[in-house]
């Protein structure tokens, strides 16, 4: 378990109202354990009106849930019944094309590219126009500008990767007052919120198609994101609430020996764990070693006052989400078992891949339940997570 954490950095005295951030990270399918988790921050928080994060940032799939609960910010029952119901309900066929048809123009387009046999490079490994059409229906963008507007909302931000500039760009709409921002390979820009970002945020290497935003082709956020929890901070959050989608390794976990060369399946999860994990690890060790140094400091000498206290609380699955999905591979549509069979994602070794495709109601359920659970056993954390009463944060 990680305890919560302080760190520093800049913020204008002007804005010292104490604003909590929710950071929802990638994954797929994975996402649904964020669902989890803010369920269960609703029933530990008595189930409150008022919605207990001003600031909202998400990347990949957490883009879509944090724009869903922007646009109830009003309502924060409601926002998260939203996100269980969406989730509940979900199915492959909901998020990317699942027809016999369309599966076997893709494998056929594949494989005369990797023979040689085709001038015409494949778009993506799916197409997910149905997920376009699904938002489409579930998202009224037009309501987050009614929140910020009322102040039920502060700002709410998601990330999608430049495939061209390679830079890391956090698309937001906030309060009046917030500015862009601009660090190595990563900047922020202010816009109006519309599906395209999302789609392009949650656009995974290879599966997913990129997706065209302003003057270049955008994918998956958490590719190249090297400071995760950075936007939430630009935007003014005070504390941060992180959701990953990828189990902590513990420092005594054991180091398995294996004789069987990896298959692509394990090749490829490995990778988009790499993407969607390891980052936001080293993001949070480097707050936390910032805030340990800031603690050396003497009070007196503390003379910038562009620097602040930020809680950190940091929340992940207490087992590894690719076994929960071993259990379930058998639910994927037959044409994606069929699909998916010659890299080895249907076997134990390369549930990894197969766990962020698998948008099936019982692993989502099981995911949902796994997050409530998680963050349920760590109600004190969360509780003093939320209690603005201490330090400069009051101020």
């Amino acid at each position: 378990m990680e305890p919560a954490a302080s760190n520093v950095a800049p913020f204008p005295a002007s804005r010292m109202k104490p604003r909590a951030g929710l950071v929802l990270t990638g994954g797929g399918a994975r996402a649904a354990y964020q669902v989890g988790v803010v369920k269960a921050v609703r029933d530990i928080l008595g189930n409150p009106e008022r919605n207990p994060f001003p600031i909202l940032c998400g990347t990949s799939a957490g883009a879509i849930n944090v724009a869903s609960l922007a646009a109830y910010a009003d309502d924060f029952k409601r926002a998260v019944g939203n996100l269980i119901e969406f989730w509940e309900n979900m199915r492959c066929e909901h998020i990317y094309r699942t027809d016999s048809w369309h599966i076997l123009k893709t494998g056929m387009r594949w494989l005369g590219a990797m023979m040689l046999l085709s001038r015409h490079n494949p778009v993506s490994l799916l197409d997910n126009a149905p997920l376009r059409e699904l938002l489409e229906k579930h998202l009224d963008f037009s309501r987050i500008q009614v929140n910020l507007d009322s102040g039920a909302l502060y700002a709410v931000c998601v990330t999608a990767s430049g495939y061209t500039s390679g830079q890391s760009v956090s698309f937001f709409q906030g309060g009046a007052g917030l500015e862009g921002w601009e660090r190595n390979q990563r900047i922020g820009a202010a816009v109006t919120l519309k599906l395209d970002y999302l789609l392009a945020s949650a656009s995974l290497p290879f599966i997913f198609p990129a997706v065209k935003v302003h003057r270049e082709y955008f994918g998956d956020g958490s590719m190249r994101q090297i400071a995760p929890v950075s936007p939430a901070l630009h935007l003014g959050a005070d504390r941060v609430l992180i959701v990953g989608t990828g189990r902590k390794a513990e420092a005594d976990d054991a180091r398995l020996r294996s004789n069987v060369y990896p298959s692509l399946a394990q090749i490829a999860g490995h990778a988009l764990n790499s993407i969607f994990l390891d980052t936001l690890m080293v993001d949070i060790e480097r707050l936390e070693r910032i805030n340990r140094t800031v603690k050396l400091i003497p009070p007196e000498m503390m003379t910038d006052s562009t620097l602040r206290p930020i809680k950190v609380l940091f929340i992940t699955p207490s087992q590894p989400i690719e076994r929960l999905a071993a259990r379930f591979l058998h639910e994927l549509p037959a044409t994606v078992r069929l699909l998916l069979r010659p890299s080895g994602a249907l076997n134990r070794s390369g549930s990894n891949l197969a766990s962020y495709l698998l948008f099936e109601q019982s692993f989502c359920s099981a995911l949902i339940d796994l997050g409530y659970q998680d963050t349920l056993s760590r109600e004190a954390e969360v509780r003093d997570f939320f209690d603005f009463t201490e330090g400069r944060a009051h101020g």
